[in-house]
């Protein structure tokens, strides 16, 4: 039993940034949805270039494809491994460097939580209060179940 809790949270730990996020649903990470599923509208998409531009001469929006294809191959080729991985997009957060050093697994854990050390812009640091102070309330596993049904982009 113990080594299955232990196992469930090792889990929890490499789908879970520290600062409450959950990598597996990031647009960068490698095996996660958003990339198996731009890797599959590419797919069905084939060469639709021509078109494309075909179609933008009546339907205006078609000429934003050019742009909406680059953005797919981007979001197509995602290659993160996670935030504890140190392969974090988000070159300035602060969370990364500040949770190692303190020794805790999430920063409510930290006693000087909440800070200003994250480099978050208010929106997301907004966020990440509410994620930790939910973490703190109901448990970190029950927050995982609820972060697995949930959208990272809110």
């Amino acid at each position: 039993m113990n080594e299955q809790k232990d196992k469930t949270y090792q889990d929890i730990l490499q789908t879970l940034a520290p600062c409450g996020l959950n990598c597996r649903k990031c647009f960068a990470f490698a095996g996660g949805e958003i990339k198996l599923l731009s890797r599959r509208i590419k797919a069905l998409l084939g060469n639709f270039d021509n078109y494309a531009e075909r179609f933008s001469s009546f339907l205006p929006v078609f000429k934003n494809y050019p742009s909406f294809k680059s953005l797919l191959h981007y979001l197509s080729e995602g290659d993160c491994l996670g935030c504890r991985n140190d392969t974090c997009k988000y070159s300035d957060c602060g969370v990364f460097r500040c949770y190692q050093e303190k020794g805790v697994d999430f920063c409510f854990q930290c006693k000087e939580f909440p800070c200003e050390k994250t480099n978050f812009d208010p929106d997301l640091h907004r966020r990440w209060i509410e994620m930790n102070n939910e973490m703190k309330k109901m448990g970190i596993k029950a927050y995982f179940e609820k972060s697995r049904k949930l959208p990272r982009y809110r």
